[in-house]
């Protein structure tokens, strides 16, 4: 391992332009937990909640289940060495942008400044009529469900649903870093959520090197990972960090 660290290090040192693809796997040890899997979050609770059709004919309900999961269950979550090494990794110039699948905002929250979130921010609540953008700090949240002040339309969290499209700016700048990229590292995705996991694949078919860290061997593990640095997100980045800086 200690060796692979080594290369891992060498490779971002001289790669002149490295973005990073995160996923549920990054944010679990700071206590968001993953959708999917043996403690998913639907095995708990149901998708249909964040279903965009549903959803539109039964805000009301849907939200008593939204504030729960979102606002009430992990809205406490603090970025953890991973996200703290990838905005180290930024500042220093080593890491030119984060194209992410997870809502929680701890990219932002860690200090990384060029993110671009693929199934869009938990943290901020859109008004499907005028398009106003609230904070979720600016919002009662007591009061369900909660209302555009100037409207009066029921306000829905600014993530993607089940059946609605990927925002068109994060998908473009997510599709065009992986052009340039000369190392992505793939970090706690499983690359099961498409088209997300065709961010990864376009660096590789780019010419980037990829490397991922994950506990586990993951969907990218045999067909386009060259280094898998097998480990929990914060355990391998702090030793990277011990290379890099």
């Amino acid at each position: 391992m200690d060796l692979l660290i080594k290369e891992t290090a060498k490779l971002l040192k001289e790669s002149d332009f490295t973005i990073a693809f995160t996923g549920a796997g990054i944010s679990v040890e700071s206590g968001v937990p993953p959708f999917r899997g043996e403690h998913g979050l639907w095995n708990k609770y149901n998708p249909e909640v964040l279903d965009l059709g549903y959803y539109l004919e039964n805000a009301e309900e849907c939200w008593v289940y939204i504030r729960e999961i979102f606002y009430d269950f992990f809205a406490d979550a603090k970025p953890n060495p991973a996200h703290l090494v990838l905005a180290k990794m930024e500042e220093a110039g080593l890491l030119q942008a984060v194209v992410t699948q997870n809502i929680d905002n701890l990219h932002y929250e860690a200090g990384n400044k060029e993110v671009y979130e693929f199934h869009g921010n938990s943290k901020k609540l859109k008004c499907l009529k005028c398009g106003s953008v609230y904070d979720v700090n600016e919002v009662d949240l007591e009061s369900l469900p909660p209302l555009c002040k100037k409207d009066s339309e029921i306000l829905k969290p600014d993530f993607i649903f089940f059946g609605e499209g990927i925002p068109h700016e994060a998908y473009s700048n997510s599709f065009a870093a992986a052009e340039r990229a000369k190392v992505c590292l793939i970090i706690g995705s499983t690359g099961e959520v498409t088209p997300a996991s065709y961010v990864p694949r376009t660096a590789k078919q780019s010419g980037a090197t990829i490397i991922e860290i994950n506990p586990e061997e993951s969907m990218f593990t045999s067909q386009i990972t060259d280094i898998h640095l097998k480990g929990k997100a914060s355990e391998i980045l702090t030793k990277l960090a011990s290379e890099l800086f």
